[in-house]
Parts: C-alpha cells; sequence; structure tokens
C-alpha cells in the first residue's frame, strides 16, 4: 500500500462501526492506521531504530490477538519499508481505552467504536495488559486462538502477580519490571528467528546453570505464517544490583587519575609493561599498585574469571548444534573478510568527509590511519584459517563494560542481542572467544579516556601527560585480565589457541572492532574519535 493512498481517508476521530475485537480485519482500519499516524509515532519512539533511514511506508506483516474474558489485545508485527530498499520488523501491541485522562504522551490514534471515543494506544502501558502477559508465561497457557507461544522456566513456579513498572528509558527494548524481583523485556526490533538474547539466556541458565547471568524464566515467541519461530519477549530474574561495571569504572578511574596528583605521582617514571603480557597481580610493579590501588586490579581479575567461565559453558555443548564448537574454516573466512572489507572502506569514507572536524593528535592519527589503510586492509585480508588451530563458539557479541552488572564483589553478564548492526544470523555465526575479550578491552579503553575527557580540567597534568597515563593503564588491565582469562579457559580445555594466534586474532578483533566505533564516533562526536584511533594506532605499530 503506498503512502499516497493513507493520506485523506478519514479526519480524526477515525469512526467504525466494527466492534474492538474484530477491527482488525476492517481493511478500512487499517488504511487509516498505518497512515502518518503511525508513523508519526513511532518515529519518536526510542526503541524505533529506523531514524537515520528514510521512512517509505509501514504494511501490517502478522498480527495475533491475546485475550481474556473482556479484555482484548491485539499484537502487531510491522514492516517498516524504506527509501532506501530495505525493510526492519517492529512489534507493537495496542489496546483501546476510552478514559480520557489516561495515557496522554502514548496515544497513537484518537477513534471511535460504536459511537464510543477513545484512543488506541501502546498495551504495555496498561497495567492488566501486563499482568495478562505474566499471568499466562507464568501458567504457560498455550490454548489461544492464535499462534502465541508461552513457555516457562521450572524455577517459574508458584508466583502471583502484585506489581509491574517500567524499567526505565531504554534504547531498542521495553522492559517490564514484576513484583520487583522479575524483567520482561518485550522486544522491539524483531526477526523472523529466535532471537539470541533468548537463545543465550536459556541456554547459559537453563541448560547450562551458569549462575553469572539472570535466570531464565519464560519467553513469548510466535510462530508465523511460514512456521518461523519469532522471539517477542524474554523473563528473567531480577539481579539486584550497584549499577553496570561502565558506571562502576568511570568511578574507580576518577579515583586513579586524581591519584597521580594526591600522591605526587611523575608519570614519566611509571614502570611501563608490554602489551598483552599476561600479567598475575604479583607482576604488577608497586608503583602502579600504589597508584591504581589493588582492589581495581583484583576486580578486573574477577571480571575475567567470570568472562572465562561464561565462554567455557558455551564451548561445553555437544548435543545441540546451534552451541557445539567449531573449527577455523574457508567459509568462516570468506564471511569475515567479506563483513570487514566492506566496513574498512565504508569508514575511509567517513574519515576522508570528516577531517576538517578533526585537530591535534586525533588529526594526527587520522592522518596515520589514511596514510596506513592499505596495509590495513592487508592485515583483514590476511586471516589465513589453515594456520589457526582454535575453537569458534557462540559468543556474547557486544560485550563492554555497560552489559555487565555489578553485584557486591561480583559480576554478572547479560544482553545477549549481539551487536546492533549486524544480522539476525550474523550475530549467531560462532566466533573466537577472544572477539568478546577484545570488546571488553575497546570498553577499558574507552572508560579510562572518557575519565580523561570528562574532567579534564579539575586534573592539574597536561592532556599529553595523562593520555600517556591512560596507554599505561590501559596496557596494565589487558595484561592483568589477560593473566586470569587465559588460566582459566586452558585449565578447563576450551582451545583457544597457542600464544601467536591468541595474540593475533586479539589483535585483529581489536583492529575490528575499533574500525567499527570510529564511523560513530565521527559521526555523533568527532572529538571522541580520539579514542578509536588511539586503538588503531596500537595495534598497527604493536
Amino acid at each position: 500500500m503506498s503512502k499516497q493512498l493513507s493520506k485523506n481517508i478519514l479526519q480524526p476521530p477515525y469512526n467504525f462501526d466494527e466492534v474492538w475485537e474484530e477491527l482488525l480485519e476492517s481493511e478500512e482500519f487499517i488504511k487509516v492506521f498505518l497512515s502518518d499516524v503511525l508513523e508519526d509515532y513511532i518515529v519518536k519512539q526510542r526503541w524505533y531504530g529506523g531514524k537515520a533511514s528514510k521512512l517509505k511506508y509501514i504494511e501490517l506483516s502478522d498480527y495475533f490477538k491475546i485475550e481474556q474474558g473482556n479484555e482484548v489485545y491485539y499484537g502487531l508485527i510491522l514492516e517498516i519499508n524504506f527509501v532506501e530498499a530495505f525493510y526492519q520488523h517492529y512489534f507493537l501491541p495496542i489496546a483501546f481505552v476510552s478514559d480520557e485522562s489516561f495515557a496522554q504522551k502514548d496515544r497513537i490514534l484518537p477513534i471511535s467504536i460504536r459511537g464510543q471515543e477513545g484512543f488506541i494506544i501502546d498495551a504495555i502501558n496498561l497495567d492488566a495488559y501486563r499482568k495478562l502477559v505474566f499471568e499466562r508465561i507464568v501458567t504457560a497457557q498455550t490454548n489461544d486462538k492464535n499462534k502465541v507461544q508461552y513457555h516457562k522456566s521450572m524455577l517459574f513456579n508458584n508466583v502471583n502477580y502484585e506489581s509491574s513498572r517500567f524499567m526505565g528509558l531504554e534504547q531498542s527494548n521495553t522492559s517490564i519490571i514484576y513484583n520487583e524481583k522479575y524483567v520482561l523485556k518485550f522486544f522491539r526490533r524483531i526477526y523472523v528467528d529466535k532471537n539470541p538474547d533468548y537463545e543465550m539466556s536459556r541456554f547459559l541458565s537453563e541448560k547450562k546453570d551458569f549462575k553469572n547471568t539472570p535466570k531464565f524464566l519464560g519467553s513469548i515467541n510466535i510462530v508465523d505464517s511460514e512456521n518461523s519461530d519469532i522471539t517477542i519477549a524474554l523473563m528473567q530474574e531480577m539481579v539486584p544490583n550497584q549499577g553496570d561495571a561502565w558506571e562502576y569504572m568511570l568511578k574507580e578511574l576518577y579515583q586513579v587519575f586524581s591519584n597521580l596528583e594526591n600522591k605526587h605521582i611523575d608519570v614519566n617514571s611509571l614502570p611501563k609493561t608490554e602489551l598483552f603480557l599476561r600479567l598475575g597481580i604479583n607482576d604488577v610493579p608497586p608503583q602502579i599498585i600504589d597508584w591504581v590501588g589493588l582492589n581495581l586490579f583484583l576486580k578486573i581479575q574477577t571480571l575475567a574469571k567470570r568472562t572465562a567461565e561464561m565462554h567455557i559453558t558455551l564451548g561445553s555443548e555437544f548435543e545441540d548444534t546451534a552451541f557445539t564448537p567449531a573449527r577455523f574454516n574457508g567459509d568462516y573466512t570468506v564471511w569475515l573478510k567479506n563483513r570487514l572489507l566492506y566496513q574498512f572502506q565504508n569508514r575511509i569514507n567517513t574519515i576522508e568527509n570528516n577531517m576538517h572536524k578533526l585537530d591535534g593528535l586525533a588529526l594526527e592519527l587520522a592522518k596515520e590511519f589514511l596514510d596506513k589503510k592499505n596495509s590495513i586492509r592487508k592485515r583483514f585480508v590476511k586471516f589465513d584459517w589453515t594456520k589457526l588451530k582454535g575453537e569458534r563458539i557462540r559468543v556474547h557479541g557486544d560485550y563492554h563494560l555497560g552489559q555487565i552488572l555489578v553485584k557486591d564483589d561480583d559480576f554478572y553478564i547479560l544482553d545477549f542481542e549481539g551487536e546492533p548492526e549486524s544480522t539476525i544470523r550474523d550475530r549467531k555465526v560462532k566466533q573466537p572467544p577472544l572477539k568478546d575479550v577484545a570488546g571488553l578491552f575497546r570498553s577499558f579503553h574507552y572508560a579510562i579516556y572518557a575519565t580523561v575527557f570528562n574532567n579534564i580540567e579539575k586534573y592539574n597534568y597536561p592532556q599529553e601527560t595523562l593520555f600517556k597515563a591512560a596507554e599505561l593503564l590501559y596496557n596494565y588491565f589487558t595484561g592483568v585480565f589477560l593473566g586470569t582469562y587465559v588460566t582459566e579457559v586452558q585449565d578447563a580445555n576450551l582451545n583457544i589457541g597457542y600464544h601467536q594466534e591468541r595474540i593475533f586474532i586479539l589483535e585483529y578483533c581489536l583492529l575490528e572492532k575499533a574500525v567499527y566505533e570510529l564511523g560513530y564516533e565521527l559521526n555523533s562526536r568527532p572529538r571522541w574519535a580520539l579514542i578509536p584511533l588511539k586503538g588503531i594506532s596500537n595495534i598497527i605499530n604493536h
């Protein structure tokens, strides 16, 4: 249906004679609902991921009912088509309310049904809808006359609905907290396949009993007309926490950089360490411990242990082919190179078009990047799988400090959806476990430099000295992490390759991640482009 056909069908409030229970069978209603009114609503939502593209029109791909007694809600699968000739699918549950004072900010469409005026709203705003969904999962009923499939874990028994509230502002999904104990994540952008977050969470906590991730409690999937299993929502336990590891790290690092002045530290006299050298706590010089504090290094060791345990668990399956370890091969290599070379060329174009936004060290590093673009490209092409002995497994895929919760002296890993820019198929490709480690290392790098950038006026040191301290700190963080991580995975017989192979894969994945970050920074906050550019420089000059 073209957008033009939907322009001037009716003026609000839109009047219909059909009852609400049959409204989606009305072609006239569908035309009105999918018009500019819905477009205007969708593009304003935080969870809408198509803001960088031009919306062409919206189609109703599928729908289902959730009903109980007089309560009827619709779950809509919307196909959003873009001028750039691609599309995305989104989940939107809707309800009809007649209360004038209700959900004033979340109204989609003013409507009159058989003379009763009201509004169509996002049903997640209704306590009654949230309660019904919760109860359906708890009782795992599948007797609705529709395609909805409820699943619940054995852990989710003898539970009654008490309360529900929104978790807070999220970028891509909507999470509801129930009884202050459970979290139901509604996936807004959906895929014609099982969501990796659902697959990974269920595998880790239900099948393998991995302790350091929220327990899987249930899910809602729908089966479409082509028998595809589409994940709509994921229920997990709520882990009481003191915030995420990104917030924790920024707080700790603020003190670390303050210590330079408080303890009268001469940065130039601090002992250095080689990048990626595996370190135990006893290998860290006393001057560094005095500067940084022992506690932060112990926390990094704990995080390394939990990361290793996650990978050991993911590499321990020998029946379910979606999770069995795999070797490197030609097919993986072709997939990897095609993906990276396309991204790399895109970043070269971006940096050439944005050089005028850079100055100082960032400009210097950007020029180095362009001068060495051919050698960087060769590094991506030089992926010889025949020399690699390690295993590929399902990995987190978007592993960084913001995906890790801090609870007392421990860490809990969450959000297994994978890289936002990747296709659903790409997110499920088995990767070297060190890809996750590289993601976390880039997050360490970001946290260190973010501390410098955000507090530059508070530290009485030249920027150049602070950057020198930043790189020194990064080398010790990664060294201590690797010291614990490599020992843990090797003791559990997870094959991450021999020493030179590990360094090659780590550098390869770090380079890939930093090039990926570069595009975002140049487009959003050019001053921060220094961080991925420094990461790239570290690797190509290592």
